[in-house]
């Protein structure tokens, strides 16, 4: 396993409150219609991204997850401001303006998205990492979805055949504990949805997915296995998310006082304690991280702001065309 150095954690630091900062204006420029449709944001769960992104190998690795997807292709050396103006529907943005907050993406740096459909990316992911053991390519895929997501069919499926051809990939459910907006001790008579891979003998296990050291060494043990030959792993990271499932959320399936509660376990504030204590940082050298991140969330919104929506003719460009399809009958 890769060391974690006073270097991790103040990357750790840096990263997440950048992810944190970057998604609580998302929420601002939403409020004041800049942003329009869904805004799905990750406040709480960064210590789920920022340990993976650890025991990754960003140069051959890849990585899939649902719509709540902003801060993983930024993690995965997507360009901030470029993300900023995707979700603007700008023409600087990831895909031009025309994906939105819902499907980012990035196959240079390979983040295969941000998926509308629950569960859709599950069959997607393991269908990456057959393409990795067809063509005996040495990359893991991180396949990530939603405590509601592991309800679809689609996930057995998935499962299955996964542990049949033994590929390369690492299933990571993020259990925020509600879903959309129902908890799991409603719609599962086990809470413990990580041993769904018991029934496919997959390897799997539970992570406290407020602590990026943590969830660092599992992934890496599961990366490893993946990476050797060994084939899948499920982890289920027991997290919490701070803001409703989506902008919309009014939030009356829980109280303020349990959100005040797991705010207590905040992973940035987790990772901050640990640097003060070890003495890797002062308060003023944090500050002057806070002061660089807070930087870089206006430079983002600026580069958003300032950028052009797309011109009605890219319409076109992005629609198939075959000029002599042969079930076509053109009149004269």
């Amino acid at each position: 396993m890769k060391k974690i150095t006073k270097e991790v954690y103040l990357k750790w630091y840096e990263d997440m409150l950048f992810w944190r900062k970057f998604e609580d204006k998302l929420a601002a420029v939403y409020i004041q219609q800049k942003v329009r449709g869904f805004l799905h944001l990750y406040n709480g769960q960064e210590a789920v991204l920022a340990g993976a992104l650890h025991a990754m190998d960003l140069e051959k690795d890849r990585m899939i997850t649902a719509y709540r997807n902003h801060v993983q292709p930024i993690g995965m050396g997507v360009d901030p401001r470029k993300v900023m103006a995707e979700l603007y529907g700008k023409v600087t943005g990831t895909s031009k303006g025309m994906g939105g907050s819902m499907h980012i993406f990035s196959k240079e740096h390979r983040f295969y998205g941000g998926h509308g459909i629950v569960g859709g990316q599950i069959p997607l992911g393991a269908g990456l990492a057959f393409g990795d053991k067809y063509f005996k390519r040495d990359s893991v895929t991180l396949c990530y979805m939603g405590d509601g997501a592991v309800r679809q069919g689609s996930l057995h499926e998935a499962f299955n055949l996964a542990m049949l051809w033994q590929l390369p990939v690492v299933f990571i459910c993020e259990n925020n504990g509600y879903a959309m907006g129902t908890s799991v001790a409603r719609t599962s008579y086990s809470t413990d949805i990580w041993k769904l891979g018991l029934g496919y003998e997959m390897p799997c296990g539970p992570v406290d997915g407020m602590d990026p050291a943590i969830v660092a060494k599992e992934m890496d043990k599961a990366i490893e296995r993946a990476r050797t030959g060994g084939g899948p792993t499920f982890l289920e990271m027991k997290t919490y998310r701070y803001r409703g499932h989506s902008m919309s959320d009014a939030q009356h399936y829980r109280t303020k006082e349990e959100v005040e509660e797991y705010k207590k376990i905040d992973p940035i504030t987790q990772v901050k304690d640990v640097i003060l204590e070890k003495g890797y940082a002062s308060e003023d050298d944090l500050k002057q991280i806070d002061k660089k991140v807070k930087d870089l969330v206006k430079e983002c919104e600026k580069f958003a702001e300032e950028s052009d929506f797309p011109p009605k003719e890219q319409l076109y460009d992005t629609v198939y065309e075959q000029e002599d399809y042969p079930f076509l009958q053109h009149k004269l």
